[in-house]
């Protein structure tokens, strides 16, 4: 029987990945930079001599350097932010305008007429309609790809993503209440906890469809409409005076300054072969996968309800765009879907290195004749294990980061879990056990102290070993978490920034937070619920053999 006296613990942090060939969790920059100037050395030391020994050694040095992680990442991370945003600048991919057909046709117009133009300032007229017929796009950054498979009124939205260069996916967002209200014993929160981890083990085994679960955590002002709406239908006509602005008062006082949190939880389920042939058993084509996804939306809700997340509810494409809409511009409410088209999800906007600059209209200020235009502007970064520091941590380990009072802007914070299978995560572990395991022997055998890192690293390791052990019915997972902050203006984005570090280093244990800058308008999509933000975790060798070995189907099988 399980202590509920206790609340959960578990260990995070002090690591990202399995191990490289060389040992620890590396990039795949050094890595491959390593192995090059290594194989030039050894290939050019009987040709040449002692130069192309130095030559390699100097490569393996400045590859050492470049590669060094700071607080500020590494000269080649900076480099790379860097060119990228050169590339962008070039291809005129820092602005977004909503596709429409008259605004394209007037692009194309505006073009056509720039390049007929035999006045000064021709190749500037064409280069700014160039930008300008570039900025049309249907979908934003964030949300490249998508579509829908399923929307109409009364229906859950299922989503289907086709982001470039990624794996295509169909996901479906789900409103919860949470787990916790108000002042609650460790008994339910250590039976939440529980729930929490028996609906991701259900859902990580080689026979679920589930790719990926998203968390999505929207922090906001607190909104008094309903509450006026109540006192507008339910106030006697005879109130006095007094007694009526009294009540506007208490609403006032207990609105100022106050944050509210709105959850949302996403399940992806990538579009394998495993998933078409079971969307076959239901129907042909496109009527199977929608068969399927509603027996899986189902499945969804009640395992999400037996995880103790209060009440569910499937978003409609409706309501799911006007969350990512609402998002872009925190002006306008969250639940407003009288004028929202699920395949309009973006919001005219630019960027900026470090930030994502949209311009959109305030309905509170609509009937105004002139400034209805408000300007948010969003920073996103990424949370990483390796940032953590390693330390035992209950469910509440991010609490100050939902509602620390030092964070007075509006935020979302979102966690991404990829689900891995025990067997695979039980080979990783094992792996990494091991290459630790001879990293440290090897270090102490040479008369070296063994490195922070590796100890941290390996630690890590022998917790997810004994986790997995057979009979504990425990599966693995990779996660990343990223948090948007919105604001008004530069300045007040860079003091949202710099008041986040604070909280994330001194409260929460985050050692650094990795800003995605030079492509933040992409990076806002992390925290939209649409299960953008993660791919699949690499497998190890032996795991993809055993997978193969497995095979996709049985012919003759029923299922």
């Amino acid at each position: 029987m399980t202590d509920t006296s206790r609340a959960v613990v578990r260990y995070l942090g002090g690591e990202t990945g399995h191990r490289s060939f060389f040992g620890g969790t590396h990039s795949r920059t050094r890595v491959a930079m390593l192995a090059l100037f290594i194989a030039a050395g050894i290939v050019l030391t009987p040709l040449v001599g002692w130069p192309g020994l130095a030559a390699g050694a100097l490569g393996c040095g400045v590859t050492l350097l470049v590669t060094a992680k700071t607080h500020r990442g590494s000269v080649v991370e900076r480099r790379r932010k860097a060119r990228r945003w050169r590339t962008r600048s070039r291809a005129g991919t820092l602005e977004f305008e909503p596709y429409s057909d008259e605004a394209w046709e007037q692009a194309r117009l505006d073009l056509k007429t720039a390049r007929a133009t035999r006045k000064r300032g021709r190749k500037k007229a064409i280069v700014e309609a160039r930008r300008r017929l570039t900025a049309l796009r249907a979908h934003p950054d964030g949300a490249d790809g998508m579509g829908w498979l399923q929307h109409g009124r009364g229906l859950p939205g299922i989503a289907w993503h086709a982001p470039a260069g990624e794996d295509d996916y169909l996901s479906v967002a789900f409103s919860v209440t949470g787990q916790l209200r108000g002042i609650e014993s460790t008994a339910v929160m250590t039976r939440a906890a529980e729930g929490w981890g028996h609906f991701l083990a259900g859902r990580a085994p080689h026979s679920s469809l589930v790719g990926n679960v998203q968390t999505v955590t929207r922090v906001l002002p607190a909104d008094s409409a309903l509450q006026q709406f109540w006192v507008l239908n339910s106030l006697d006509e005879d109130a006095p005076a007094d007694a009526i602005a009294s009540y506007e008062e208490v609403l006032r006082l207990t609105g100022e300054d106050a944050m509210v949190q709105r959850h949302f939880v996403t399940v992806s389920w990538p579009i394998t072969t495993a998933f078409t042939d079971a969307a076959s058993k239901f129907g042909e084509g496109r009527d199977g996968w929608r068969t399927l996804m509603k027996n899986e939306i189902d499945a969804t809700v009640r395992g999400l309800t037996e995880a103790r997340l209060g009440h569910v509810e499937a978003l409609t494409a409706r309501q799911t765009a006007a969350v990512i809409l609402h998002q872009q511009n925190p002006s306008r409410p969250i639940d407003e879907v009288a004028d929202v088209d699920p395949a309009s999800l973006g919001v005219r906007s630019h960027d900026e290195f470090s930030a994502h600059v949209v311009t959109g209209a305030d309905p509170a200020r609509a009937d105004h004749v002139d400034g209805d235009a408000v300007e948010w502007w969003h920073r996103t970064a990424a949370i990483t294990a390796d940032a953590l520091v390693t330390a035992p941590r209950t469910q509440l380990w991010v609490l100050d980061l939902l509602i620390g009072e030092d964070l007075s802007f509006i935020r979302s914070v979102s966690f991404h879990i990829h689900l891995i299978p025990a067997a695979e995560a039980k080979i990783a572990a094992r792996q990494d056990v091991v290459r630790d395991a001879a990293e440290t022997l090897a270090r102490r055998e040479a008369g070296k102290i063994s490195a922070d890192d590796t100890e941290a690293a390996m630690s890590a390791a022998n917790r997810r070993r004994s986790d997995l052990v057979s009979g504990s019915h425990h599966h693995g997972a990779a996660w990343v978490g990223f948090v948007t902050i919105s604001v008004r203006g530069r300045d007040e984005l860079a003091r949202a920034s710099r008041q986040l570090e604070d909280t994330c280093s001194t409260s929460l244990g985050i050692e650094r937070l990795d800003w995605l800058d030079s492509y933040q308008a992409a990076a806002s999509g992390t925290t939209w619920p649409i299960g953008r933000g993660i791919g699949p975790s690499r497998k190890a060798f032996s795991s993809r053999v055993y997978s193969r070995l497995a095979g996709k189907t049985e012919k003759g099988a029923i299922s």
